[in-house]
Parts: structure tokens; sequence; C-alpha cells
């Protein structure tokens, strides 16, 4: 069954408050850095950490667990429920994907999709926060964009203004709470590997290969899938549908993005639950939220439709 939702990002832009809410302040500019630049490193010791130290099968397995609870937790929660309003969710599981988005360590909830609503609003135009046709269509003005919408938009001070762009979500108390909370799901993100880790094979070394690869490395491989999509899906790919920007399906990466690839009917789209929605275009997510309507904990699912699709390509 289709719902007829409105999707919650095509508002803000008619909206009488500005664009930005001001600045980081130091301390939370210095998180970002952190943030981003401690699993690089991380990532970029992986392969002689690897050769020197070892990975054993539960660092492996803790990374698959890891990486699918928080890239999912973006994808179907902070990305198609909170920010598009694809489904509509029991209050309990909608607290529970809140925190599981939390855990990817990508940003606080309502920050997060303040900034995505912002992108949708103003996309592949100014005012559009990670765009990578920013600087022009030069081969050097290319690659300053590419890097800007990957990961250098990361580290402009300007803030997304939350009362333009996600007033639903300051009116929720629950969600407020796990919003402030970020720094906790941040730690338990990264620790929680490690713990397991340590408990499963009995050891302190267990819990130190645990943390590193299933917590660092599985942060910053997530990190720089998402950013993918925001950078490669808007310069390279099909678009066989029409949309307002150069979104783009960029194949290689529908298994790692969980189906986040197929990025061109997500922009044509937005409120669809499904993104691969030709044959062959695997979707976890969609696969998952398709779950949680069978287990009657999510419900007015906004499933694409043939006649829609049918009016959405550009062909």
């Amino acid at each position: 069954m289709t719902a007829t939702l409105e999707d919650p990002a095509a508002k803000p832009a008619r909206g009488p408050k500005p664009i930005l809410d001001g600045e980081r302040t130091s301390g939370v500019q210095f998180a970002v850095y952190f943030g981003v630049i401690a699993p690089l490193a991380a990532l970029a010791v992986a392969v002689p950490f690897a050769w020197g130290w070892g990975l054993s099968w539960v660092d492996v397995g803790l990374f698959v667990l890891f990486y699918a609870i928080s890239g999912l937790g973006i994808t179907v929660s902070f990305h198609r429920h909170f920010t598009h309003g694809s489904f509509k969710a029991k209050r309990w599981l909608r607290v529970v994907m809140a925190i599981a988005g939390s855990m990817a360590v990508q940003g606080p909830l309502i920050t997060w999709v303040a900034d995505h609503r912002r992108h949708h609003a103003f996309s592949d135009r100014e005012g559009d926060p990670h765009s990578p046709w920013m600087f022009g269509t030069s081969p050097v003005a290319l690659a300053k964009g590419f890097w800007h919408a990957h990961m250098g938009w990361l580290f402009e001070r300007d803030v997304s203004n939350a009362e333009r762009f996600a007033p639903d979500l300051l009116k929720d108390p629950a969600l407020r709470r796990v919003d402030r909370l970020f720094p906790l799901w941040t730690v338990l993100s990264l620790v929680l590997p490690g713990i397991i880790g340590g408990l499963v094979t009995w050891s302190l070394w267990g819990g130190v290969t645990a943390f590193f690869w299933a917590g660092l490395v599985r942060v910053c491989v997530l990190h720089h899938v998402t950013w993918s999509v925001n950078s490669i899906c808007h310069m390279i790919g099909e678009r066989p549908y029409s949309a307002r920007d150069r979104s783009a399906n960029f194949w290689p990466l529908a298994i790692f993005s969980f189906g986040e690839s197929w990025h061109n009917l997500h922009h044509a789209d937005p409120t669809s639950a499904r993104h691969g929605v030709q044959r062959g275009q695997i979707d976890i997510s969609a696969r998952l939220i398709w779950v949680f309507e069978k287990l009657g904990w999510a419900y007015n699912v906004r499933w694409p439709t043939p006649h829609r699709l049918q009016k959405l390509s550009a062909k």
C-alpha cells in the first residue's frame, strides 16, 4: 500500500527562517575534526596493523555487525525515516533507530537531518552544503568540488538552522534527548566492539583489535561510503529518472551503502522507501523497512508504484 506523504525536506525551502544558525563553537569544531581524522588515521595504519598483529574472525564478525547496525541506522533511520518520512514507525522503534544512526558517528540526529534537508532544498545550487558543482566544471574546479562534497564541507563552521529544517524533531522530547546524548552513543559505538571482542576471546589483545577494526576502522569505512553518496553520486553514474539536480546511480556502492547509491531515483522521488527500483538493483535498506512493515513496527510505507516510476522516467 502506498501512503500519500509529503517530503519533510521539501517544506523548509519556503520557510521565512534563515538557512544558517550561526557557527559551531570551537569545542564542537574540534570534535568534528577528531571524529573525522581519528578513524581516518586508523584506516591509514590498518594494513600494517593487520600484517604485524593480525585480524581475527572475531574482528571481522564484529566489524560486519556494527557496520550493519550503524550503517542501516543512517540509511533507514536518519535518512529515509527522519529526513524524508518514507515510513512511519512505532515510537520505541523511532528511538532505537535514532540511537543506531547516532552510532555511525556522523553527527547528532537533528544536525544530520537539518543538513540533509537543506541539501535537498537546494540540491546542487547555492545553499547546498555539499554539492560537488560549487566551483565550476574545469578539472581543477571538479577536483576541488569533489573534496568539498566528500568531506571538506564537514570542516566548515556553518550550522544549518534546525528550526527551519528540522522543526518536527525539535518538538519531540525523546529525539531531543537522543540528540543531546550523541557523545554517549559515540563512545558506545567505539568501545562496545572492544568489550565484546575481549569477552569473546577472553583476552585484552582481543579487545584491542576489536576496538581497532570494528570500532575505528568500521566508522571510517562507513564515513567514506556515506560521503561518497554526496560526492560520487552527484558526479558520475546513470540518470534514468528526471531530477532537478545531477544526482546519479553508482552501482559499485550499492551493497556497502545499503542501497543509498541508487541516488537518482531518490532525488527524483525523495520520499520513496525504496531507492533501487529497477531489476537487479539491490536495496538492503528497503528490505529492512519491508521487514519492519511485516512485523507491524512500520506503517504508511511509501513504496514506489509502476505508474509513478513511469512518470519520473527521464526517457
